[in-house]
């Protein structure tokens, strides 16, 4: 029997788990739609010390994304954990190595959202997940958010927006994602299966 599944990446970054948890979550959503399949994959740390390397297989969670993925997804769903506001230095520094594939437009035309986790309660979620849009949209992606048809935007108190996924997760990082984030992060996974399945009738 043929495989007709098609991929959809999952990209993200986790120091504590919290964002770890959301790529879960919104993976599920993914698997919920039939003839989709997330696809999870992290990014390596970086260090401020040149000569450290991380291994080439990460010691747990997803493997490592390769260039090929992108090639090989129909969307994308990218989260990292918030730093000042933007992105984690993690991801900036992947998607800065992101030229050829911009060049070549592998991207292009393919759905994506994005997802966060802070630490405090007005941490920068909505900077953050804006910030993670840029390169998307320079790489010609289709933004994809959350709409307020969804009841639990208008009675979450941990995080969500209409930009995307996101959980407040406290200063030490514990505190558990909220019933209503939880299923946000899903419907998030979920609709960017669905759309990646129209765009792929088209």
């Amino acid at each position: 029997m043929i495989n007709t599944t098609i991929p959809i990446l999952v990209l993200y970054y986790s120091r504590h788990g919290s964002t770890r948890q959301l790529a879960q979550l919104i993976a599920q959503g993914i698997d919920s739609v039939i003839g989709c399949e997330a696809r999870v994959r992290t990014v390596p740390a970086v260090s401020t010390v040149i000569e450290a390397t991380e291994s080439p297989i990460p010691a747990d969670g997803a493997p490592y994304v390769e260039l090929s993925d992108f090639k090989e997804c129909a969307g994308l769903a990218l989260g990292s954990p918030t730093r000042f506001g933007n992105m984690a230095s993690a991801m900036k520094y992947f998607w800065d190595g992101t030229a050829a594939d911009w060049v070549s437009g592998t991207l292009c035309g393919k759905p994506a959202c994005v997802f966060t986790s802070t630490g405090s309660l007005h941490g920068g979620q909505e900077s953050t997940l804006l910030s993670m849009m840029l390169p998307l949209m320079h790489h010609g992606m289709l933004i994809l958010g959350l709409p307020y048809t969804l009841p639990e935007l208008m009675t979450t108190k941990s995080g969500g927006s209409p930009y995307g996924a996101s959980h407040w997760s406290g200063l030490d990082g514990k505190l558990p994602i909220t019933e209503d984030t939880r299923t946000l992060a899903i419907a998030l996974g979920k609709r960017l299966a669905e759309t990646a399945l129209q765009l792929q009738k088209i």
